[in-house]
């Protein structure tokens, strides 16, 4: 199993950008699915993005056009740049890495969005 860290959260002012990293220790991360998902306080976690063992990709249609789901499994890192930021985006952003039926969640990097 993969035991994931989140980093690159941060306060942005709204249009700005970030890029939040993923970064997995332990063996066979190039065979984990990983999303990166969001949640505000008293809300549900939601998913954003994720990214298949090939590369396939797929977006929440509230980030289409202007989040990006990278990874490098050289690095054991999957990225998530984060583009023309709104408020609305303000959320801890986990990633979250699933093999078969085990699944990894990071603890989370927060992401503020305020001028």
């Amino acid at each position: 199993q993969v035991q994931l860290v989140e980093s690159g959260g941060g306060l942005v002012q709204p249009g700005g950008t970030l890029r939040l990293s993923c970064v997995a220790s332990g063996s066979f991360f190039r065979l984990y699915a990983v999303g990166w998902y969001r949640q505000v306080a008293g809300k549900q976690r939601e998913l954003v993005a994720g990214i298949t063992i090939t590369g396939n990709t797929n977006y929440a249609d509230f980030v289409k056009g202007r989040f990006t789901i990278s990874r490098d499994n050289a690095k054991k890192t999957v990225y998530l740049q984060m583009n023309s930021l709104k408020p609305e985006d303000t959320a801890v952003y986990y990633c979250n890495g699933v093999r078969g039926t085990v699944t990894s969640w990071g603890q989370g990097t927060q992401v503020t969005v305020s001028s």
